[in-house]
């Protein structure tokens, strides 16, 4: 299957320039899109020019990733409807170092179609003005800028020149790419046609080449709300220090069973076949979400690891009374709190700790888990009270730092789901 074949039954083909599906097939062409490092790491929004790149790849072309080391001096304003804060050489030099490694999960920089990452500052930094202005700029008009989607959306309300100035900036990444790399495609979401086409064209104009483009639709909900983010807002990010892996395995098991056939088509590698298959067993079982829990394994392996998705298969357990004390020790810090996120909590001192608290004083005083020391000494005699999963009989019992989850927390169980958690400070 080709590329534009692959897309189409993906559903992930929005539009593409006349003549690129033919100009494609039967030979290697090189293609590109960019990321813009505005932020330290790639979330899930950025998934998708990326699966673009991994199945461009596969096809047997070449991939460019351009990070935007210029660009992101300057904001895209393409769905944005106010100026976005511009931010300085060196934060965006850390965002490219940590952005490349993660790029670097998902293409193959080895072989005859190998991927490459680039940085657009690299020839725009020498670049004058004057330069600029008489070398790129002369060759599209002001009504032909005016005239793209990302301009109109924002000329009521104002666009500054800095903004508006971003489309010559990307078609020049573009011709630069044409004539350097011999780059002949341009991929990325259909709210970047307008950019992407300003690119066309300067490659017809001033290198009188021929140039093409391809489009994906943006990402939405069954219900028409963005994709990316979680149920809070919180966008969810490829960074485990950003988003804990369990809470980015969560994401996904979590998705809406009208979302989850799109979803499998966007972000994996299965095939057709193979997706029918699950589509047909979620039908006849919808209650075992077998479409989420593909989704949720193959995107959480190849974005993190294997180890980190059996992690999180295991941490998902813990809040239905699975796992041990030494699942509890094996969680990270974070997925341990993504875990028991919302769960109450309450400080003990560490050198308070360190000499030795009674559980009946920890359950009883320390917190506010028991209505009194007397109800939490008869449910730790009963057998009701358990710390790191282990019962606890005695209410005499001493608890001291050894007892520590990540150095740092202690869980008490009250009951089968009566959670919460002491943290040492």
């Amino acid at each position: 299957m080709n590329f534009i074949e692959e897309l189409r039954w993906r559903g992930m083909l929005h539009d593409s320039t006349p003549g690129t599906e033919e100009h494609l097939n039967g030979k290697t062409c090189t293609g590109y899109t960019g990321f813009d490092p505005t932020a330290s790491s790639l979330h899930i929004g950025n998934l998708v020019p990326i699966m673009l790149l991994v199945h461009f790849q596969r096809a047997g072309h070449a991939p460019i990733a351009l990070v935007g080391g210029a660009t992101g001096m300057i904001g895209d304003p393409s769905g944005k409807s106010m100026e976005r804060n511009l931010l300085s050489v060196d934060e965006i030099e850390h965002n490219l170092v940590c952005i490349r490694k993660q790029l670097e999960k998902f293409l193959d920089f080895d072989g005859a179609n190998a991927a490459q990452i680039v940085n657009n500052h690299d020839w725009f930094k020498e670049m004058r003005f004057l330069d600029f202005l008489r070398d790129v700029g002369k060759h599209l008009t002001v009504n032909y800028m005016v005239a793209k989607e990302s301009v109109k959306n924002r000329w009521d309300n104002g666009i500054s020149f800095t903004e508006f100035s971003y489309q010559l900036l990307q078609g020049y990444d573009f011709y630069w790419l044409y004539t350097n790399k011999k780059c002949e495609l341009q991929i990325g979401g259909s709210d970047q046609w307008g950019n992407i086409t300003s690119g066309v064209e300067l490659v017809r104009r001033k290198a009188g080449g021929s140039a093409f483009a391809v489009t994906c639709p943006l990402l939405t909900r069954a219900d028409g709300s963005k994709f990316g983010k979680t149920a809070g807002g919180e966008s969810v990010w490829l960074d485990p220090q950003q988003t804990s892996p369990y809470k980015f395995y969560q994401y996904w098991l979590n998705a809406a069973d009208a979302d989850a056939p799109k979803l499998l088509r966007t972000f994996t590698l299965l095939p057709k076949e193979q997706i029918e298959v699950l589509e047909k067993e979620h039908a006849e079982a919808p209650h075992l979400r077998a479409m989420q829990k593909a989704l949720a394994e193959d995107v959480t392996v190849r974005v993190h690891s294997r180890d980190d998705y059996n992690r999180a298969v295991e941490a998902a357990g813990i809040l239905f009374g699975k796992g041990t004390t030494e699942t509890l020790r094996g969680l990270s810090e974070n997925d341990f709190l993504a875990v028991f996120e919302g769960v109450p909590q309450a400080e003990v001192s560490r050198t308070e700790l360190e000499a030795g608290i009674t559980v009946v004083d920890l359950a009883g005083d320390k917190t506010s888990m028991f209505a009194s020391k007397g109800e939490a000494r008869r449910m730790i005699t009963q057998g009701g009270l358990s710390i790191n999963r282990e019962k606890c009989g005695d209410p005499m019992e001493t608890i001291t730092t050894d007892k520590l989850l990540q150095n740092r927390y202690l869980l008490l169980q009250k009951g089968k789901k009566g959670y919460f958690i002491v943290k040492a400070v």
